[in-house]
C-alpha cells in the first residue's frame, strides 16, 4: 500500500478490525520509510446491479431508495433507525444473493412488502398503499383482509 505522505510503496499492517457489520475491514498501517501511520479500508467489490423500471429504462441500484421508502412507511412509528437500516441491508443482501445483474422494480417492491409484513403491519400498509397505488377503498380493504389472514396464519403456527 502506497504511503499517502511520502509515496513509498512499502507499509506494514499494525492492526485490522472489522467495520460496517463485517462488510469492511479497517487496517491501521505504518510506512516503513517515513514511520507515519494511516488508515485504509478494504471493501468487497460489488458487481453492478441494474434496476429495470416499469417503462423499461435501466438505472443503477441505489440502496438509499429502499431505505428512504421504508423510513417514510415507518414515519411516527416506534421503530429505531438501526432496525430500519438493518431491514434495508437485509433486503439489499437478498437482492444481491440472487446473483442476477438486473432486477425489476416490481421484484424489489414485492420483496420490500414481504419483509415489511413481518416487520411492522402499519408500515406494510403504508408502503403497500404507495406501491400498489390503491384506486379505491375496496382495494385498500382487500389488502387489510390479506394482512389479517397472514397474521392469523402466523399465530396458528405458534
Amino acid at each position: 500500500m502506497k504511503c499517502p505522505y511520502c509515496k513509498q510503496n512499502d507499509s506494514r499492517v499494525i492492526d485490522s478490525r472489522s467495520a460496517d457489520d463485517g462488510a469492511t475491514i479497517r487496517r491501521r498501517r505504518e510506512c516503513t520509510s517515513c514511520g507515519r501511520r494511516f488508515t485504509t479500508y478494504e471493501v468487497v467489490e460489488k458487481q453492478p446491479l441494474m434496476v429495470v423500471k416499469n417503462d423499461g429504462r435501466r438505472e443503477v441500484f441505489k440502496r438509499d431508495k429502499i431505505l428512504n421508502g421504508i423510513i417514510r412507511a415507518c414515519d411516527k412509528r416506534d421503530i429505531s433507525l438501526e432496525d430500519i437500516t438493518n431491514l434495508a441491508n437485509e433486503i439489499e443482501r437478498d437482492i444481491r444473493n440472487t446473483m442476477e445483474q438486473e432486477v425489476s422494480t416490481a421484484d424489489i417492491g414485492r420483496l420490500v412488502m414481504s419483509k415489511l409484513k413481518s416487520f411492522d403491519e402499519v408500515a406494510y400498509i403504508r408502503f403497500a398503499s404507495v406501491y400498489r397505488k390503491f384506486a379505491d377503498i375496496s382495494s385498500f380493504m382487500e389488502e387489510l383482509r390479506e394482512l389479517q389472514a397472514h397474521k392469523e396464519q402466523k399465530k396458528d403456527k405458534l
